[in-house]
């Protein structure tokens, strides 16, 4: 069954430890959107995945580093990262980001 509505307040936060928290907001099979809640000095360790990720900035400053290349990002700047490609983060301000991956992250339902 689809589900077509999915309300801020009944989506669970986890808290992953070190800074940072995630809240999955909504997801099918093909789709996946995410918030993820940094204090400031939180590293969101370099990882890949197969998934296509594209993460908006909502607040706070970052330092982003895609396969080698990094780069300081603040609200309202964006990236996109392929499947596998080596990609992490630095929070050197408070903020909050929203991933949205394709397809959706069964490791995080």
């Amino acid at each position: 069954m689809i589900k077509h509505y999915f309300k801020h307040e009944t989506c669970e936060i986890e808290d992953l430890g070190n800074g940072i928290k995630r809240r999955v907001l909504a997801y099918d099979e093909n789709m996946m959107t995410v918030e993820v809640t940094f204090e400031k000095g939180a590293i969101g360790a370099m990882h890949n995945h197969p998934h296509e990720q594209m993460t908006y900035i909502i607040s706070g400053k970052f330092e982003f580093n895609i396969d080698g290349e990094k780069m300081i990002l603040t609200a309202g700047d964006m990236t996109y990262k392929e499947p596998d490609i080596m990609h992490g983060a630095v929070c050197l301000e408070a903020g909050q980001l929203l991933d949205v991956f394709t397809p959706s992250r069964k490791d995080f339902l």
